[in-house]
């Protein structure tokens, strides 16, 4: 038997995820020989799921959805017409047998099911044989806190080791992560000046012009501090502050991304102080009428659910004592924002007769798309004595592979890289559940913002 997986079983496979984002991903991966450690010609699919369908009929499916993704290699035309689908329900123990055995191999299983169906599957394999070797892919939300994260994390080590468990996040792409350690580790001007001598403060900041566009079900139960900051913004924080590793190997960076989290704390201040959150009302986006969210389609007012966040945390080691880090992600305002900004502190003396502009110098790192701008103060035009800031700019590099290409990747080499620890998660959770506690005692006021503006009034001036 294999010791890389070598059969794709995805759980869901008749919903929305599996259409518009799993099978055209697996479809770019396949068209692009699959890289080192994947044998392509050897990989089998097996769709699982509750609704009735025959091998043709999941088999147009996956053609249509990898032609979606402009994948029309042999290969994947290969395993498109050689795919097969099963219909079972895999929280019952006699189904999970079944699927087991029609996967006749080293399964992926990837569950592209909502968090408590994939909770119970889960917890029923614990009953029966799961092929040596198995890989299991999960979906975030990855619990709904930190107790019920550690637990769900007791579940998915019972059955298969930590190393063979990924916790997909599709947020940071390998070419992103790459970029960020690159610029940080591969430049001594900006890596002997990254730390608390020479930076005032970090924002970290995804606000989009995206409303809910028909999430409600399960965005209305997050919320954008939830979402997007425990999940996803935590972990550029992490790329942004670890130490320098010694490699880039799995082990290494995700070590160095755990260490920072253990030492981050909300703060400076109480929870209170140190978080805001808002939703939007009716108005609107370019061409887009948008209603208010409490009046979107399976929204419940009486969750007080926000779609805007803000929070303020501190890394508390050497490197970083005293620089704010602040996250921040909203949607449906009027710009896009999707950048971290290193704040730089001022020089220590300016020579007198030196005049102009008075902002500091900053480096904005964009994640979508991908570009780093440092703003710098120099001499203008005109008057030698008047300073302009300046911007340099220059394009990152970019993925062949889309986000769910990468994450497919990792998944069947074996290579955890980009998928999140079982003690990251515990981290994050343990990071905003203060922020969320106080918010559901009512220490933190929901505030409101046309849908359009870049938040409520006052939000340009950062938290205490």
């Amino acid at each position: 038997m294999s010791s890389t997986p070598d059969v794709l079983v995805i759980f869901g496979a008749g919903g929305d995820l599996t259409r518009r984002l799993l099978l055209p991903g697996l479809g770019q991966l396949v068209d692009s020989g699959g890289g080192a450690g994947l044998d392509v010609s050897r990989l089998r699919l097996l769709g699982v799921g509750m609704v009735e369908l025959s091998d043709d009929e999941w088999r147009r499916r996956v053609a249509e959805a990898f032609e979606s993704g402009g994948a029309t290699s042999e290969a994947a035309e290969r395993l498109a017409r050689e795919a097969r689908y099963l219909r079972a329900d895999v929280t019952s123990p006699d189904d999970l047998t079944r699927v087991f055995e029609a996967a006749a191999g080293t399964p992926a299983i990837y569950f592209a099911l909502p968090p408590a169906v994939t909770e119970a599957s889960v917890a029923v394999m614990q009953s029966v044989s799961v092929p040596k070797g198995t890989v299991l892919a999960l979906e975030k939300p990855f619990g709904t806190g930190l107790q019920s994260a550690a637990h769900l994390n007791d579940l998915v080590t019972a059955v298969v080791p930590e190393r063979r468990v990924h916790r997909v996040d599709h947020f940071l792409g390998k070419s992103t992560v790459l970029n960020l350690l690159g610029l940080r580790f591969a430049n001594r001007l900006f890596e002997h000046s990254w730390n608390r001598d020479a930076i005032e403060s970090v924002d970290i900041v995804f606000d989009e012009t995206l409303a809910l566009e028909g999430r409600a079900g399960y965005y209305d139960s997050a919320g954008a501090l939830v979402d997007m900051i425990q999940s996803h913004l935590l972990q550029v924080l992490a790329l942004v502050a670890m130490e320098p590793p010694s490699s880039l190997t799995a082990d290494d960076l995700r070590g160095g991304m755990a260490q920072v989290l253990r030492a981050t704390r909300v703060g400076p201040g109480a929870p209170a102080s140190a978080s805001r959150r808002a939703r939007y009302t009716a108005g609107r986006i370019g061409e887009r009428e948008l209603p208010a969210y409490v009046d979107e389609q399976g929204v419940d007012p009486s969750r007080q659910t926000e779609t805007l966040a803000e929070m303020s945390v501190t890394v508390e080691n050497w490197r970083w004592a005293g620089v704010p880090f602040r996250l921040r992600s909203g949607k449906a305002v009027g710009a896009e924002r999707k950048e971290i900004i290193i704040t730089f502190r001022d020089v220590p003396h300016l020579p007198d007769g030196l005049l102009g502009v008075s902002e500091p110098s900053r480096l904005r790192i964009s994640l979508s798309p991908e570009d780093v701008r440092l703003d710098v103060l120099m001499n203008g035009g005109g008057d030698p004595f008047d300073l302009d800031c300046v911007t340099f700019e220059a394009r990152l590099g970019t993925a062949d592979l889309g986000p769910y290409g990468e994450v497919l990747s990792g998944i069947l080499t074996s290579d955890p890289t980009l998928s999140l620890r079982g003690d990251v998660i515990e981290e994050c959770w343990r990071i905003v559940e203060p922020v969320l506690t106080s918010w559901r005692e009512g220490n933190v006021p929901m505030e409101e913002y046309p849908a359009g503006s870049m938040g409520p009034e006052g939000w340009s001036e950062p938290l205490a």
